[in-house]
């Protein structure tokens, strides 16, 4: 039964999909046409990561297994599958969207997101390797008290997990539904149903190579076409910045910062959560244990920095060279956006500016790359939803259930059976929440995710590993801290008090309680100051032999002695 269960399921999938399919052919879709190549290559893409799915469950049979592909994932193929779980719909969309908006200023996001690597790379990449098991809680908590660490960290972690599952939902959702005509909650079911598929079925297996595949689909579709959109200015960068600043009503003003961010102190609060939040992304730290040892753990930060920064200076290309190309074609704008040729009103683009990439591969290699391009956006998205939902699946049945729950007294069936049923009902939640925030701004929950990781996640990871004084409740409750300042602070802003929940101020327009777009500057602070000063507080004994246990965690993390594979240790 567990064989045919992913095809069967398949087949369920594609009922409402063909039906969809039947109602665009025939004309009673009216909202978007059918793009044929799109749905061709979706349904291609399907079928060939649901035989690796199926392909993964016939070797998926134990926890490491589920978790961390047993430990058998090389340097070089986890790194490549890092770079599928971290380019994002908010990367491949999003960031060129925010180039072609507002020029030079929209780079702050993959600068940002991009410097997070080498933190990771040179501070914490072996030491995770050598200290954990299936989750970075295993690292946090390796010489503390285990229940109240582990609580912590998987509470943390799942509502990073939710507001970056609902932004990848939601993000589908509206893809699918664009492209190929499909109702909306439609959308929202097929990512869901097939993201279960993939992490039950699967586990780390299928997610990785879902997420390879992916990855390489993904570099090349956007090295065709920075290629396809150089060629328009004689593949001279200079050229495209000049006729870039001529299009776009702005003029030389989105050559130069400014245009996004307003002031230091927002810039430089949200540096600080991309760069910190990347080093405490409980999906991407969880990779670390799918490779056999640190040497190739630090391999693959390596070669995804790589991967990662191609493509950021891609995007980057794309964003520019969409300003020109895209003012050349008049129905891709509203009314009144486009104006002989220039760029008035860059969010009048029909779709939005998430959509400015998908506009440009139609304009630069026709139906048949912008069929390709919209497949590998939904591919996109697909993989990093299996990797979150992964990630929070080992939260709940790891972490909380059979280390803080269960006391570890708990066979390894058991807990693979719970974090199946976890994978079950977070694809359920996540399908829900998706469909309840389809008008939603989601925009801020991404922002949200980042910054909760930076707060919470990354100063008690550094922390553990490098601070021979923190004790149980200094990481608990200065964690704790970090994540409630840093949700609080984010519902007070702008973008969630006035956009999202709809308070106006006295001259009509939406208003925040603070002038912070994003509170990594006071959030991770917090957490820090309440990491030490309740460790510096606590004298008890048990403090005391976690000071003393930290020299053995020393030796362990810097040479991987007592460190065995993931599948042993």
């Amino acid at each position: 039964m567990k064989r045919l269960s992913p095809w069967a399921i398949l087949l369920a999938l594609l009922v409402p999909f063909a039906i969809a399919s039947a109602d665009a052919l025939t004309g009673s879709v009216t909202k978007q046409p059918l793009n044929m190549t799109a749905v061709i290559m979706f349904v291609i893409f399907v079928a060939m990561t649901l035989g690796i799915t199926y392909w993964a469950s016939l070797r998926t049979r134990t926890a490491s297994d589920f978790y961390t592909a047993g430990g058998g994932i090389t340097g070089f193929q986890n790194g490549l599958a890092i770079a599928g779980d971290y380019m994002s719909a908010a990367s491949f969309l999003g960031i060129s969207g925010l180039v072609f908006l507002s020029g030079y200023d929209g780079l702050i996001y993959s600068i940002g997101w991009l410097v997070g690597w080498p933190v990771i790379m040179f501070l914490i990449a072996e030491q995770i390797r050598n200290l954990g098991k299936f989750t970075f809680a295993d690292v946090a908590s390796y010489r503390f008290s285990q229940v109240p660490i582990r609580s912590m960290a998987a509470v943390s972690s799942l509502v990073v997990v939710a507001f970056y599952l609902i932004a990848q939902m939601v993000g589908a959702g509206k893809l699918i539904q664009l492209l190929f005509g499909l109702e909306y909650w439609m959308a929202v079911v097929i990512v869901g149903a097939l993201m279960m598929i993939y992490v039950i079925f699967g586990g780390m297996t299928a997610t990785t190579w879902v997420q390879i595949i992916k990855a390489g689909l993904l570099l090349c579709g956007a090295t065709f076409m920075a290629f396809m959109a150089l060629a328009h200015f004689g593949f001279s960068p200079e050229e495209m910045f000049r006729q870039a600043t001529t299009h776009n009503v702005k003029g030389l003003a989105i050559m130069g910062p400014g245009t996004l961010i307003k002031d230091p102190i927002n810039a430089i609060s949200l540096g600080l959560a991309l760069m910190f939040g990347t080093a405490g992304l409980p999906h991407i730290l969880m990779r670390f244990f799918t490779v056999p040892n640190a040497k190739e753990a630090r391999k693959s930060v390596f070669f995804a920095t790589g991967f990662i920064g191609y493509f950021y200076i891609l995007t980057f290309i794309i964003g520019f060279a969409a300003i020109t190309l895209l003012a050349q074609h008049p129905e891709f704008f509203k009314e009144g956006a486009l104006v002989d040729g220039m760029v008035k009103d860059p969010k009048g683009l029909i779709g939005g500016t998430n959509m400015v990439a998908i506009k440009l591969a139609q304009a630069v290699g026709g139906d048949m790359f912008l069929g390709f391009i919209s497949a590998v956006a939904f591919a996109t998205i697909l993989a990093v939803v299996s990797g979150l939902t992964l990630a929070g699946a080992s939260a709940i049945s790891h972490d909380l259930y059979a280390s803080a729950i269960a006391r570890g007294r708990v066979n390894e069936t058991t807990e693979l059976r719970v974090g199946k049923i976890a994978t079950f009902v977070l694809g359920l939640v996540a399908i829900g929440l998706g469909i309840a925030f389809e008008k939603q701004n989601v925009a801020f929950m991404v922002g949200l995710a980042f910054a909760i990781a930076a707060s919470a996640n990354f100063p008690v990871l550094v922390a553990s590993i490098f601070w021979r004084g923190m004790t149980t409740w200094g990481a608990f409750i200065g964690g704790f801290a970090g994540l409630i300042t840093a949700v609080t602070l984010t519902i007070m802003t702008k973008a969630v008090w006035g956009d999202t929940l709809g308070h106006l101020g006295a001259d009509g327009k939406s208003v925040g309680l603070i002038t912070l777009d994003n509170p990594a500057i006071i959030s991770i602070p917090v957490a820090f100051i309440g990491i030490w000063l309740f460790s510096m507080l606590d004298r008890s004994e048990r403090a005391n032999s976690e000071r003393a246990a930290f020299a053995a965690q020393r030796v362990r993390c810097e040479t991987g002695i007592g460190a065995e594979g993931a599948a042993g240790h």
